[in-house]
């Protein structure tokens, strides 16, 4: 009984001596975030690097790594810590493999943005629908697989209720950013279609 208490005390060192050496990673649980996110790694999606109209960036400094997946024309698997955005209130975040299967390791966000700054609304994985009650992973899940979960005109998704003009509107009037670009009179015209669709 004691050999048996001393040898899982010596195995439970040598995981944790292991674990501070980085030899073995820690067990991920479904829907546990892997990486430390918060709502200041989310600012101006102008700020960001812009991909056929939608946006992109790296929380663990690899922007190469996450470009030449967003710019290959034939797919591939986003590295961890790619950030993909279409507009300033949604958000898609890349984790470790084994993070969530379900959702290929992307966790999705739902911001209220303002001139303070970003506020999380909602995060997560499978769960999290946006304002119009729309589940992120039900649309995205239908991508092709060559295509990691982001959703572009021919990729399989389901078309969202923008045009691309819209799409551009909402771009350009991200409250977090320090400036403005100028509207055109269709702009403005638009904004004001906007705006009366999210009331």
């Amino acid at each position: 009984m004691i050999k048996r208490h001393l040898y899982a005390a010596a195995r439970l060192l040598l995981v944790a001596i292991a674990l501070s050496l980085g030899a073995v990673s820690p067990a991920l649980t479904e829907g546990k975030p892997a990486l430390e996110i918060s709502e200041r790694d989310f600012s101006c999606i102008r700020d960001m690097t812009p991909v056929r109209g939608f946006f992109v960036d790296s929380l663990t400094g690899d922007l190469d790594a996450t470009l030449a997946v967003a710019n290959s024309p034939n797919g591939g698997a986003y590295p961890p810590g790619s950030v993909v955005q279409l507009v300033p209130t949604e958000v898609m975040v890349k984790h470790p493999e084994g993070t969530s299967p379900a959702t290929k390791d992307w966790e999705f966000f739902e911001l209220t943005v303002s001139p303070e700054g970003s506020k999380i609304a909602k995060r997560g994985f499978v769960d999290v629908n946006n304002r119009f009650g729309g589940n992120c992973l039900g649309c995205h899940a239908k991508a092709k697989p060559q295509w990691d979960m982001i959703c572009e005109t021919g990729h399989g998704c389901d078309p969202i209720p923008l045009t691309k003009a819209m799409v551009r509107v909402i771009q350009k009037t991200d409250p977090r950013c320090e400036s403005m670009p100028a509207l055109s009179a269709e702009e403005k015209q638009l904004l004001g279609q906007l705006q009366q669709l999210l009331r």
